[in-house]
């Protein structure tokens, strides 16, 4: 496979694995476990099998400084972080309208890429965005809900959740030396359970419900799909293809989100959540094929 080709695909695989997460909370609140029990044991589980996995792979503490370091601990505070709001929004918002709100990480992400480069964005990215925001759009059959009367702290906490995952991918496409990236992950994924532990359920690990119960095997699959696969796969993909790209490439997680859901939950699929998918194929898409070009020139 072409190199150039490698690291956009290891963010689309990433982003897909965030796809799934919410078809596997809903199955667990299906099993009476609550939002927060259910996103605690996603982060601490996640923390724990990065653990083993650097216990494993390395023998010696990374030697980092003070610098690289704020990198990392802000990566993870921004990953937990998001979890949270994001969580809120769905409380406030119809799930449909929250994903929406989610996905202006998009336009959010370019734009802070910009302003930290010093640059304006190229006619592809912005023609990218617009099949992005009219993909999501149509994909999440927004046109069929009802905007009157929504609490307005739900749109807060939506906007919330999109700068803060925004932000998570900017400080995530910078490089950090000396450490790898198994390191990069648990450092990240324990800052990250920090946050949600101590805002979210802690008294599922102190009760020992975690462990006694099926929340375990949730735990488990949201931990290595929710944390230690995607993390992973950014930690070595981002820094090479950059925060901008970085952004739109990671909105494949819309419709692996809407594809599981329609799978596992048997929701229903309208013809206009057809077209925005393809819409939001296509916004990601086109990028990578006219960098490709551009190189192959």
């Amino acid at each position: 496979m072409n190199k150039n080709l490698i690291y956009p695909l290891l963010i689309v695989i990433g982003s897909s694995s965030y796809g799934i997460l919410s078809t596997i909370i809903k199955i667990a609140m299906n099993h009476s476990f609550e939002t927060k029990e259910v996103v605690t044991s996603q982060y601490f589980i996640g923390f724990l099998l990065a653990f083993i996995l650097l216990i494993i792979t390395q023998r010696s503490l990374p030697k980092l400084n003070g610098k690289d370091f704020l990198v990392i601990m802000l990566s993870g505070l921004l990953t937990g972080n998001t979890g949270i709001v994001y969580g809120q929004a769905v409380h406030y918002l119809p799930a449909s309208l929250a994903v929406v709100m989610l996905f202006q990480f998009t336009w959010i992400g370019l734009f802070l890429d910009c302003i930290i480069h010093h640059r304006h964005p190229t006619r592809i990215e912005l023609f990218s965005l617009v099949f992005l925001v009219a993909g999501t759009i149509l994909a999440t059959g927004i046109l069929d809900v009802d905007l009157t009367g929504l609490d307005w702290r739900g749109w807060v906490f939506g906007l919330a959740s999109a700068l803060s995952f925004a932000c998570f991918i900017q400080f995530n496409s910078r490089p950090v030396s000396g450490i790898t990236t198994i390191g990069r992950m648990t450092m990240m994924s324990f800052f990250a359970m920090l946050v949600v532990c101590t805002f979210q359920k802690p008294d599922i690990i102190m009760s020992g419900k975690l462990f006694e119960s099926e929340l375990l095997y949730f735990g488990l699959t949201l931990g290595f799909f929710g944390i230690i696969l995607p993390i992973l796969l950014f930690t070595i993909s981002i820094p090479k293809v950059g925060g901008g790209l970085a952004s739109i490439l990671s909105a494949t997680e819309l419709p692996v989100a809407i594809i599981t859901s329609i799978i596992v939950l048997h929701e229903k699929l309208t013809i206009l959540q057809v077209g925005g998918i393809l819409f939001v194929l296509a916004g990601m898409i086109l990028p990578i094929l006219l960098q490709k070009d551009r190189q192959g020139n």
